[in-house]
């Protein structure tokens, strides 16, 4: 399974759902977030059942970056029943975003 792609559209409606979701807000330009990308989208195959795994890309959804305060890439952020449970910013590895899941499940 790759990791969603997410609108502003898909992404309200999928915060409206009964599983935890992880967005990773990107940018096909930064580094980092070259770097954290096939980390996302494995996790988004070993979660698939029990986490909504999603990415944002920053230069075609601003309104989601700025609605979030996203001020650096990449920022993973964890939301549970809607609401923001957890966010990451810079890349902490594979680890780091199993940590963040796990302890939102």
């Amino acid at each position: 399974m790759v990791a969603v792609h997410f609108d502003k559209t898909s992404f309200e409606k999928t915060l409206k759902g009964d599983k935890p979701v992880m967005v990773d807000f990107f940018a096909e330009w930064c580094g980092p977030c070259r770097i954290a990308g096939p980390v996302i989208e494995e996790l988004s195959e070993e979660y698939k059942d029990k986490v909504v795994i999603g990415k944002v890309n920053v230069d075609e959804e601003k309104e989601l970056a700025q609605r979030y305060g996203v001020m650096s890439i990449p920022t993973v952020i964890i939301f549970k029943d809607g609401k923001e449970a957890e966010r990451k910013v810079g890349f902490p590895g594979k680890e780091g975003y199993q940590k963040m899941i796990e302890d939102h499940l």
